[in-house]
């Protein structure tokens, strides 16, 4: 006899507003993914939606074989315990949906657990992916959906987390809380993104071409799709701010700027491309290249010194947006030395990283003042 897990979940953006739920059929010997399912509902209250998830994981546990025992796990104290039998219905939404889901399968072969939340994230993410689906009048697509990828990113968080915990008996997850999560945009292209020209603080200043402006319109759809980001912050560069701005209508946010994201300054080096760096200026490029407090020729700001500027702004985003998932849109050397600085690495690393236009990183910062670093050069969107 087959044994599947069925995890669910719904939501309702205003309880009652505009509502999704999201399923997901697990063997429950291999751990594999069978059948996802999620659906934009219209209005609802959260427990019809919950109840709507139920639904669609039982009937699609019943679709692959109506002989298999059900586990059902759910964030939803409410569903679990009424479908246990251990809780009244008294609300008359919710009989009929109670009713339907007991009948799928006879009682005696599905099973009820509670789980906290943050263990039932690829259920929930589906939920949000139908509800931001619904938001923009279209019905949620398989074909489309991130939400496994992400839940099983998040799972091998969780599991580096709690390994990490057992090599350091100090640190207890447990007590640390939502972490503040960056996820890092690069700018979309300019007219001189694929000449490769040095393009820092102190050059022209240039706005997107046409090119950046579709690669920053994917990259707001893709997030609005994950549906995950709170809050917006840019560096106050034109580049940076008019990505931002593309991005912050498809998620319905506005944009805050901050200083401290700035590109690098390159003094004379600006607009220049690294072959016609190093014949005009051999010296200052080796010395550049070798050490990490040397300047760009002309006063410009060298890597140590955006290190630092680095180090204070992601203190000052921490402590702003504890708990929260926030994109800050910005520029090659900030992007890779948040990375660098969350791996520890030396600054040369910066150097072996390959940071493409309109790309998606993310670092994670917990209270404890760990980090951790998620993603980094994600450009499945632009594909």
């Amino acid at each position: 006899m087959r044994e599947f897990i069925v995890e669910a979940d719904g939501g309702s953006r205003g309880n009652p507003g505009p509502a999704g739920y999201g399923s997901v059929v697990l063997d429950a010997t291999t751990g594999e993914t069978l059948v996802e399912a999620a659906e934009y509902i219209g209005v609802a209250t959260n427990n019809v939606a919950e109840y709507r998830g139920l639904l669609a994981g039982l009937r699609a546990a019943h679709e692959l074989d109506p002989s298999a025992v059900v586990h059902v796990r759910m964030d939803s104290k409410l569903v679990v315990e009424q479908m246990s039998g251990r809780w009244k219905i008294k609300h008359p939404d919710m009989k009929p949906l109670a009713m339907e889901a007991s009948r799928i399968f006879p009682p005696e072969r599905v099973t009820y657990e509670w789980i906290p939340r943050e263990k039932n994230k690829h259920a929930d993410r589906l939920a949000n992916e139908a509800m931001d689906a619904g938001k923009r009048g279209e019905q949620w697509s398989a074909a489309e959906s991130t939400a496994e990828l992400e839940s099983a990113a998040a799972k091998a968080e969780s599991d580096v987390r709690a390994a990490t915990a057992v090599a350091s008996p100090g640190w207890a997850p447990a007590d640390l809380g939502a972490p503040a999560t960056f996820v890092l945009l690069r700018h979309g292209e300019t007219p001189l993104t694929p000449q490769k020209r040095f393009s820092g603080s102190g050059g022209t200043n240039p706005s997107l071409s046409e090119v950046g402006r579709d690669q920053a319109e994917r990259a707001g759809a893709a997030l609005a799709r994950r549906g995950t980001i709170q809050a917006i912050v840019a560096s106050p560069l034109a580049r940076t701010r008019e990505t931002a701005g593309i991005v912050a209508r498809h998620l319905g946010l506005e944009v805050s700027i901050e200083e401290g994201l700035r590109e690098t300054d390159f003094g004379a080096w600006e607009g220049l491309t690294f072959g016609e760096v190093r014949e005009r200026y051999p010296d200052d490029l080796n010395r550049w290249l070798a050490d990490p407090t040397a300047e760009p020729t002309g006063g410009g700001e060298s890597f140590a010194a955006t290190g630092t500027r680095i180090e204070a702004t992601r203190e000052k985003l921490v402590a702003a947006y504890a708990g929260r998932t926030v994109l800050l849109v910005s520029h090659v050397t900030p992007i890779k030395t948040f990375v660098q600085l969350a791996l520890g690495a030396p600054p040369e690393a910066l150097f072996r990283m390959e940071l493409s236009a309109a790309a998606l990183s993310a670092v994670a910062y917990y209270a404890d003042g760990n980090a951790s670093v998620r993603l980094f050069n994600d450009t499945s969107h632009l594909r």
